[in-house]
């Protein structure tokens, strides 16, 4: 009755029903601890402690807003963005591709590096940096793009056959 009960008002608050499951048996543990004795119409008691803990959850959903920075938690399972092992993931793709970057030849490890600095200069900013003119940036940067591809598609192996090979 618990889960059904949870299942039905969790949309509503903005929660996942486990949460709200885990919040009504610590306010069962509290009245147990506090009175001694269970509730004396369990399945009236379940049903108001249900509704009560879905209001606290939205209006707590509704006063807190996350930090500027920090990701928001979408429903469904999914990790945020800032969990550790996505973190990993995109600190070692940055380290690839900043090693491939430094490994292309000619002026291309400078174009690219400007092209990936975190405060996203203009091209007018980039080709003032780089002592160039606005106008060959654009290939000169199409070029070093595909010099970058060809080394990465290098590195990354190609994905195999699916299925029986005959």
């Amino acid at each position: 009755m618990l889960s059904a009960e949870s299942d039905a008002e969790a949309p509503a608050a903005g929660v996942d029903p486990g949460d709200l499951e885990q919040a009504v048996w610590l306010r069962l543990l509290e009245q147990l601890q506090e009175t001694g004795a269970a509730p004396e119409r369990p399945a009236e008691w379940l049903r108001r402690a249900v509704r009560a803990e879905a209001r606290r959850a939205r209006r707590t959903h509704d006063r807190e807003r996350p930090y500027r920075d920090e990701p928001v938690h979408e429903q469904g399972g999914a990790e945020p963005h800032g969990s550790p092992e996505q973190s990993l993931m995109v600190a070692e793709g940055r380290r690839t591709l900043r090693a491939a970057v430094t490994r292309t030849p000619g002026r291309c490890p400078k174009v690219l590096t400007a092209m990936l600095d975190p405060e996203d200069p203009t091209y007018r900013e980039i080709a003032g940096e780089l002592g160039i003119s606005q106008g060959s940036l654009g290939p000169m940067r199409s070029r070093c793009l595909g010099c970058l591809r060809r080394m990465l598609a290098a590195e990354v192996p190609a994905p195999g056959r699916r299925g029986r090979v005959r």
